[in-house]
């Protein structure tokens, strides 16, 4: 890297611009990651923890089954046709609905489930609600002052809160827990939502044909507006790592045009193309590793910022990652602009430089 370190040093304003750019789009590409997988847990966390391998899905009759909770109904036929199927272990029917939770003289969207005591979120204090009954997540709870004991409003129906468990939501919404009886006095549902389902069977006959089996992470996006939201923030990053292979690419392309005479003299004076190739290379190398882990720090320490007023998650690999993404891709893209080096006469160039 001897001659790659004399030009960051020659030209370190041109360099220190370029890294600064890298460190900007990193940062972005970083906070965007972090907000990705935040959004992705409010979103999702309710059903993305029920100790389940598959959901099952279903629809009333004469309708085709599709994977959405808005628009699941499983009959008690059908969940006793998957209780009993060989290779089932259990199919635990449950119930989903969006409502609004009332106390103090405040209200909170949440989103209700009612399930038995196996699917619900662990316990952080209190007992598991029984009928009449309702748990609340430690966020819900210390927002509106709920403690243990105390009566709140789901819906239309007076409950008494009887534990907090840890943090759930269903649709950007926080999860409240409580019996499947409640929940259908809550909803006015007379079934349940879905079956969530351990072990690789499945029945046969005509009590399945109204069903549909998804794993655990493809019934995500049965959660409406996830796969959507999901998707357009994916696609923003993506396009960021292109943006940024390309301009690490055009600054390299023409860092090296400048530098044909040079790299004219050096030929000249015996400097193979490949390690001519090879010091470009250790130069961009330098410049997005430098531009990357700063953005990475840069992204991480405002994400941790941003995090109290916006849903964000972002762990190690959250910052590594991107930043990987980053720098192969830079990579990538600077080589396909030295490689100019490799056509670089010696004799030429020294001449039209005279």
């Amino acid at each position: 890297m001897f001659v790659a370190l004399r030009d960051i040093r020659f030209a370190r304003g041109r360099f220190a611009l370029m890294g600064t750019v890298v460190m900007l789009i990193t940062v972005l590409v970083v906070f965007l990651h972090g907000l990705t997988a935040g959004l992705a847990r409010e979103a999702t966390s309710a059903v993305a923890s029920l100790p389940a391998g598959r959901i099952v899905f279903g629809a009333p009759a004469g309708a085709a089954p599709q994977v959405s909770f808005a628009n699941s109904t499983v009959d008690e036929r059908q969940a006793e046709a998957w209780r009993t199927a060989p290779g089932v272990r259990s199919a635990e029917p449950f119930g989903v609905a969006m409502t609004r939770l009332t106390a103090h003289g405040s209200a909170a969207s949440v989103s209700v489930f009612g399930s038995a005591a196996r699917l619900r979120p662990p316990l952080v204090s209190g007992a598991a609600p029984g009928n009449g009954e309702v748990a609340v997540g430690e966020r819900i709870a210390r927002e509106h002052g709920l403690r243990i004991g105390e009566q709140v409003t789901v819906g239309a129906r007076r409950l008494t809160v009887s534990g907090l468990t840890a943090d759930r939501s269903h649709g950007h919404a926080p999860s409240v827990w409580t019996t499947l009886a409640d929940w259908r006095q809550i909803t006015h549902q007379p079934q349940p939502t879905a079956l969530a389902v351990t072990g690789d069977g499945r029945p046969s006959g005509p009590a399945a044909g109204g069903t549909r089996a998804a794993g655990r992470e493809q019934a995500l996006d049965g959660i409406d507006g996830y796969a959507a939201e999901h998707g357009t923030l994916r696609l923003i990053q993506g396009f960021l790592l292109v943006v940024s292979a390309l301009v690490v690419g055009a600054f390299f392309t023409v860092w090296t045009v400048q530098r044909r005479p040079d790299v004219a003299v050096l030929k000249a004076v015996g400097a193979a193309s490949g390690y001519l190739v090879r010091d470009a290379l250790a130069q961009a190398l330098a410049v997005l590793l430098a531009g990357t882990v700063l953005g990475g720090v840069v992204g991480a320490l405002g994400g941790r910022l941003a995090a109290r007023a916006v849903p964000f998650d972002l762990d190690a690999a959250g910052v590594a990652v991107p930043v990987a993404a980053m720098v192969l891709l830079g990579l990538a893209s600077s080589a396909l602009t030295v490689r100019r080096i490799t056509s670089v006469d010696p004799l030429t160039a020294l001449g039209a430089a005279r």
